[in-house]
């Protein structure tokens, strides 16, 4: 099943993994077997920096990386960040898996983010920038801008900027205004004259280009930052004013929602009050440029009620994020190179070939190498089909212009049965998620906005077609939204199946969320927050019941997170017992690979490459007899308790060795995105043995599946 270059490069890590600085096996319940999830998190972050510096990356893929990475600092403090200083202010005394108190952890938190960011900041200014003027692409100061182009931003502020603005003045009059979550801000210093020096905040307009395109040489493509320009032209918003002092700056606030749904009759009416009060949540960070002087920082931090540890310095455009505006430019060449995802036979013809596609056979799609579209189509030939007669959803993120929703509407308007639970409590997407329901509901869909107290956060499809005397279920299960924009650059997994077995426990799902019912058992699905945990428990001790009587036990699981205690000692029990067990976490792992007496057999390794590692599968050897489950859920406490989530079998032979090989050991046998983490959670880039060219594992996706 291995290859022999995997097990020499496992015997090669096993051997470096001796080296551990824990000389005895301590209890499977001691914090220092445990990495703190948090910090792991940012260690993710790391290697998201270490694409953008990679120069056998795309030029403007790696400045994708940079937007990527300052956005995943943004919500990290949103919700982690704010989430620990929510327990200081409960006088929380609860510790981290690793042993730690929230003030700990945030002090190490801000060690790590400030030594990221002062990287990320150098890769910006030393290596992208100087590559973009080398491609022809300049991110000018104002102080750099010629006659004509100083003139043509001057016009601009005047024609397009100016009737944006409101400088709001502080004063005995005029509190501090409210400085929204991740805005932009400039803060101004005026003086009138008089000696007396007076505070202002302007916002800087995110409807506006951040980066406005200036006159220049053929061939060339030539930038400012908007808040240049506006600082630039202040004298036009104070005249007769002098301008003291004029910096830029960012604000970060708590964006977890607190919802009491016991205490409310309406979740929508909740959500969207909750949603409001979000605005106006505690800062948790302010950003600012390096040069900004102390007494406006102090007023910054007085009126936010923030302390100086929690003020950020950046050498470079604040809110670097907005670098994401340089993807759009036309320069194929800096970019990576377009492909076709592949269209799974019975997919591509007429619609009525999709039920008799499934009849024939599961089908499992691979995307973003497979195409989306069957899903889309699978729900457009049911809007249509005389024969169905229902469809039933659950929707957690689905993007703008949705032709999901659009398939639910057609459906409706031919009298099809359509329910569909569309999640109102999904982080970041609530408002978006609101106006769909409230769509939806509007045409005669039967919405459901959830469950008390948990996330239905589980993948599926359901269609109900008559089939002469007989009702067959149509599904589709998979780990991914139904969204085709991150369809086409997250790696997921989708089952089409029509499966009676898998279709009655959907229908009892189903049931269970738009009713009443108490159902915790299921025939195929494995379905949290009741039977994923137990499910998985039973699977690995059988595992390593099968392993102390055959010696052939392993196991395979790939997932966004591994962050739950009870699975993580199982997993040391497992290793203990000596199963094979490779782990392929894309992000927070707090399980430490390779402790002597702890963790000998199991490698974790990390994949960060052009795709967004997505796709949950959980294999098990089981003496050849191989399971596989993939799903929506990932390790962690929040999945397996308080989520609704659902793993499936796929139990085609032929799938389950495309998993195996095609899919999980290429991942385990990559050498271009993959990194393997130590015993003390650092991770290393896999070393390439001779002068053979590194396996990437998504670009042999993109040659096989595409």
């Amino acid at each position: 099943m291995a290859t022999a270059h995997s097990a020499r490069k496992r015997t090669a890590i096993h051997a470096r993994r001796a080296e551990t600085t824990i000389v005895s096996p301590p209890s499977l319940e001691s914090p220092e077997l445990y990495l703190n999830p948090h910090l792991s998190l940012l260690a993710f972050q790391r290697r998201v920096l270490e694409e953008a510096r990679d120069p056998a990356t795309p030029l403007l893929e790696r400045v994708k990386f940079v937007s990527i990475l300052a956005s995943n600092i943004d919500e990290f403090f949103m919700v982690r960040v704010a989430g620990l200083w929510q327990q200081i202010e409960n006088r929380s005394t609860e510790t981290s898996i690793d042993g730690r108190l929230p003030g700990e952890q945030l002090e190490l938190i801000r060690q790590e983010v400030t030594s990221i960011v002062s990287e990320m900041y150098r890769v910006w200014r030393e290596e992208l920038v100087p590559a973009l003027r080398d491609a022809g692409i300049f991110i000018l100061e104002t102080t750099e801008l010629n006659a004509q182009q100083r003139t043509y931003i001057d016009d601009y502020f005047r024609r397009e900027v100016y009737p944006v603005l409101t400088p709001l003045a502080v004063d005995q009059g005029r509190p501090f205004p409210h400085i929204s979550n991740l805005s932009l801000n400039i803060g101004a210093v005026v003086s009138n004259g008089d000696g007396h020096e007076h505070f202002a905040r302007i916002k800087v307009p995110g409807t506006l280009p951040q980066l406005l395109p200036l006159p220049s040489e053929a061939g060339e493509l030539v930038f400012v930052w908007l808040e240049q320009a506006i600082i630039c032209n202040l004298r036009l918003l104070f005249p007769d004013m002098e301008i003291v002092q004029a910096d830029v700056f960012h604000v970060t606030r708590d964006a977890e929602l607190a919802i009491q749904e016991l205490e409310t009759e309406d979740l929508l009416e909740s959500v969207q009050e909750a949603v409001w009060r979000r605005r106006f949540r505690d800062a948790v960070r302010l950003q600012i440029d390096v040069g900004m002087p102390q007494r406006l920082i102090d007023i910054l931090t007085s009126n936010l009620e923030l302390d100086q540890n929690d003020v950020y310095r950046v050498n470079g455009p604040v809110d670097i994020g907005r670098v994401r505006a340089l993807l759009s430019v036309d320069k194929p060449n800096l970019k990576d190179k377009p492909f076709v995802p592949s269209t799974p036979h019975g997919f591509g013809g007429p619609r009525a070939e999709i039920f008799t596609t499934i009849q024939e056979g599961d089908v499992l799609i691979h995307q973003p190498f497979e195409s989306f579209q069957p899903v889309i189509d699978f729900l457009r030939a049911a809007a249509k089909d005389p024969d169905v007669l229902a469809i039933k959803m659950t929707l957690y993120r689905v993007g703008r212009n949705s032709p999901i929703v659009e398939a639910l509407l057609e459906a409706i308007e031919n009298d099809k049965q359509v329910a569909v639970l569309v999640e109102l409590k999904a982080r970041f997407d609530e408002e978006s998620n609101i106006e769909w329901a409230q769509k939806l509901e509007r045409e005669g869909v039967h919405v459901v906005y959830g469950l008390p107290n948990v996330k239905v956060h589980c993948k599926m499809a359901m269609v109900v077609r008559r089939e002469g005397s007989a009702i067959r279920r149509y599904l589709h299960l998979g780990t991914g939204n139904y969204n085709p924009a991150t369809a086409r650059i997250y790696t997921d997994l989708g089952l089409f199946t029509c499966n009676e077995e898998i279709g009655a426990d959907v229908s009892d799902l189903f049931n269970h969320l738009t009713g009443y019912s108490a159902k915790k058992s299921y025939r195929k699905l494995l379905v949290a927050p009741n039977s994923i945990r137990s499910g998985l428990e039973r699977l690995i001790r059988l595992e390593m019941e099968r392993h102390q009587q055959h010696g052939d036990g392993r196991l395979i699981f790939k997932m966004n997170a591994l962050e739950d205690a009870g699975m993580i000692r199982l997993l040391y029990e497992a290793s203990r017992a000596g199963v094979q067990i490779d782990l392929i976490v894309r992000g927070v792992c707090s399980l430490r690979p390779g402790v002597p007496g702890v963790s000998e057999t199991i490698r974790v390794r990390s994949i960060i490459g052009r795709f967004l590692e997505h796709s949950r599968i959980y294999y098990f050897h089981n003496g050849g007899e191989e399971l596989v489950y993939v799903g929506s859920a990932d390790l962690m406490p929040r999945n397996l308790n308080r989520r609704v989530e659902v793993l499936f079998p796929v139990e085609n032979k032929r799938m389950v060795r495309r998993l195996r090989e095609k899919i999980l050991e290429k991942y385990l046998e990559d050498e271009a995105c993959a990194r393997d983490m130590r015993s003390d959670g650092v991770f290393e880039r896999v070393k390439v043995e001779g002068n053979r060219k590194p396996l990437n594992s998504q670009t042999w996706f993109l040659k096989h599946d595409a």
